[in-house]
């Protein structure tokens, strides 16, 4: 997905959060803010939630950017996002409900859809398509997140790992429920392997009155985006509704319960710690690396 110009170089915030997550003692996470997803458009015109990438919430290392696309109305999706590059990071998309047809500069096409996912690894570049569609009904509903990748893996060649519906495990815990995209809970790992972030990345159903309680490692960036109702998260049972990010605090545990029942999309991961640069649709860590990505672009040199 196309978006705005931004420079980051390691924000005060940023510095802050890791230092706590170096002093605190381990144990259960709370929220520590809520992000109000803001609407927009990108692409071509499609409407969406943006949480993460927003001006409340520039970037959460190594989580660059999340959206989310929900909709019933063609208009609302149907000029998807055209040809356009990419270099230097990595773009998830995670479909609930009918798909996202994809295609690229060096052949691969597919669609993802009803439950299916893809974690894409852009590397030294490539040039693809993305166009949300509908399969069984009009509604379209996704989520696209950008995840950074480090300096020295930036250039490396360009990786898919598709994912249908079936290859994505579904674990119960208690009464609550989590598909495993990446990461683990308890014995039961995803499919995506091989990210530098070890990310953590779970769609969690907790009805109501359920309880989910996850391991994770204490040093990994976390946070919680409210697909569906609410959630109440962390010890001291902070509420988050749809439509909201919650960024959680250092520890080693996340706890969440329902009195209504909700759903979750749970991302957890190391942080990367190095400085981001972004311009569009690169991510590099200076502007003269940027300036060699839209150079190599024009002039054809991208995958």
């Amino acid at each position: 997905m196309l978006t705005r110009r931004r420079l980051l170089t390691g924000t005060a915030a940023a510095a802050g959060l890791a230092l706590a997550c170096q002093r605190r003692a381990r144990t259960g996470r709370v929220v520590a803010q809520v992000i109000t997803a803001a609407p927009g458009k990108d692409g071509a015109g499609v409407a969406l939630r943006r949480s993460l990438g927003s001006r409340a919430l520039p970037m959460l290392d190594p989580f660059l950017m999340l959206d989310e696309i929900h909709s019933a109305d063609p208009a609302d999706y149907q000029a998807g996002f055209p040809t356009h590059p990419h270099r230097g990071f990595e773009t998830v998309s995670y479909v609930l409900r009918g798909g996202f047809a994809h295609a690229d500069s060096v052949g691969n096409r597919g669609l993802i859809a009803d439950g299916g996912a893809q974690w894409m690894t852009a590397g030294r570049g490539i040039v693809h398509s993305e166009m949300p569609q509908p399969t069984a009904t009009r509604e379209v509903w996704g989520l696209q997140l950008w995840v950074n990748l480090p300096a020295a893996r930036k250039l490396i060649a360009p990786r898919y790992q598709d994912l249908g519906p079936a290859a994505i495990p579904t674990v119960d815990v208690g009464d609550a429920q989590a598909r495993v995209v990446a990461g683990a809970v308890g014995r039961t790992r995803g499919p995506v392997d091989g990210i530098d972030v070890a990310p953590t990345m779970l769609d969690v159903t907790v009805p109501a009155g359920a309880v989910f309680a996850l391991a994770l490692p204490g040093g990994h960036a976390a946070c919680a985006y409210v697909l569906d109702g609410a959630v109440a998260l962390g010890a001291t049972g902070a509420e988050v509704t749809a439509g909201q990010l919650a960024v959680l605090s250092p520890g080693d545990e996340l706890r969440a319960t329902s009195a209504a029942g909700g759903r979750y999309l749970m991302l957890a991961a190391a942080p990367i710690g190095e400085p981001v640069a972004r311009r569009g649709p690169f991510v590099m860590t200076t502007e003269a690396e940027l300036d060699q990505a839209v150079a190599d672009y024009r002039a054809g040199r991208l995958a």
